[in-house]
């Protein structure tokens, strides 16, 4: 419905880099926020859902992990706001891609700031029964959401929809030699990526802080998150270095970010703060924040435009698959074990195989070679990533010049 309202519209001469995106913006932000934002604060209920179960830690993690399957593999719940709020935003900007994504994407850590004590509060009152009933009457705000995201045709655009199961979901993007190593790496980093949304918060507990002190490191970790989008967002679109070697740069500090968090000394008591568990949360938090941008920033130097909307869907698909995985594996290292430092050094060594496979994609390792031209081909076709030109000052000439490219 999306591409067949998109045929009926005139097409622009490119994205407008404004104007009502940053209304799909605005939109894109509270779908992040409702979606992911809510479901890092979830971890916060997993203890109680534990006790009154009687579940093992691997049983409940089950409970956020087939909530992240169904709502990317399956294209259902969140994922029906989601995937297209962020495709659709994708198609509304050039210039300042990456930086409207990044915007977008801090719904997720200004909403944890917000509803992890918010949620430990509504365990204290109302018991997880009520505190998920009354979430999920936040979540219907998703509906006007939806509603805001205008369709836009741009040139490059099919000029018919799909036909068949394989090109409407997109699978051809697979014959893509560039997108199957961001495949690849992609679903690696689901592996590791998902398992603080699910267990920081309950790590935090077993390392002895009281209720409100774990949600004060997801809140922590949720602060730094959102910041770090806004920054890697600006960052990426100067064009000071490729999207892909930020990509893999980024992934690797998230994984030892991650690596750091399971290393961390116990608290000891209640009564403390946990400073150090407080220090690598912020610091797992603005390796997070800076990677989750660029993960659909460089969908459309990949892809094309045309293909974002249908990218998006199967970058969450693919997440979904180690994301359905590692928590459960997370919840049974710590039924084995007794802790979840084992857990969080799994997850952060999975985290960095994916960001060294990503060092794969055109751009991601520095190189130089000649460049007799600058390279202008602009990132909307497809497998054309930007790459910076290099000035340089020659003996005779006291003006730069462009020599070669890296």
């Amino acid at each position: 419905m999306l591409q067949i309202t998109a045929m009926m519209t005139p097409k622009l001469a490119g994205p407008p880099d404004g104007g009502w995106g940053w209304v799909v913006a605005a939109a894109a932000f509270v779908v992040n926020g409702l979606s992911y934002g809510l479901l890092r604060s979830l971890g916060l209920a997993l203890p109680d859902l534990a006790e009154h179960f009687d579940r093992t830690a691997q049983d409940t993690a089950w409970v956020s992990a087939l909530a992240l399957a169904v709502q990317q593999a399956a294209s259902s719940g969140w994922a029906l706001v989601f995937a297209p709020a962020v495709g659709t935003l994708s198609r509304y900007f050039s210039r300042r891609r990456v930086l409207a994504v990044g915007l977008a994407l801090t719904g997720s850590g200004a909403s944890s700031l917000l509803l992890a004590p918010a949620l430990q509060l509504l365990l204290h009152t109302f018991g997880w029964r009520g505190a998920l009933l009354l979430l999920g009457a936040i979540t219907l705000h998703l509906t006007p959401c939806g509603a805001l995201l205008r369709p836009l045709a741009l040139p490059g655009d099919p000029p018919a929809p799909p036909h068949g199961p394989l090109a409407a979901l997109g699978l051809g993007l697979f014959t893509r030699r560039s997108f199957l190593v961001f495949a690849l790496g992609t679903a690696m980093v689901g592996g590791g990526y998902f398992v603080p949304y699910v267990h920081l918060a309950p790590h935090a507990l077993d390392q002895g802080l009281a209720g409100y002190g774990a949600a004060l490191v997801v809140a922590v970790a949720a602060v730094a998150d959102a910041g770090a989008r806004l920054v890697c967002g600006w960052l990426a679109d100067q064009g000071w270095v490729p999207l892909t070697r930020l990509l893999a740069v980024f992934g690797a500090l998230t994984g030892l970010g991650l690596l750091a968090v399971g290393l961390v000394p116990v608290v000891g008591n209640k009564e403390g703060w946990g400073g150090f568990l407080l220090a690598t949360a912020g610091a797992y938090g603005l390796s997070a924040g800076g990677y989750a941008p660029l993960v659909f920033g460089v969908l459309p130097g990949l892809v094309g435009i045309e293909g974002v909307v249908q990218a998006t869907g199967l970058v969450m698909m693919l997440m979904s698959l180690g994301g359905l995985l590692g928590p459960p594996l997370s919840g049974f290292l710590r039924d084995e074990t007794g802790d979840f430092t084992i857990s969080f050094l799994v997850c952060g060594s999975l985290v960095l195989s994916g960001s060294f496979i990503y060092m794969g994609l055109p751009g991601a390792m520095p190189s130089c070679h000649p460049a007799s031209s600058p390279a202008t081909a602009p990132s909307e076709r497809g497998e054309l990533l930007p790459i910076p030109q290099v000035a340089l000052l020659s003996p005779g000439n006291p003006h730069s010049t462009l020599d070669t490219a890296c």
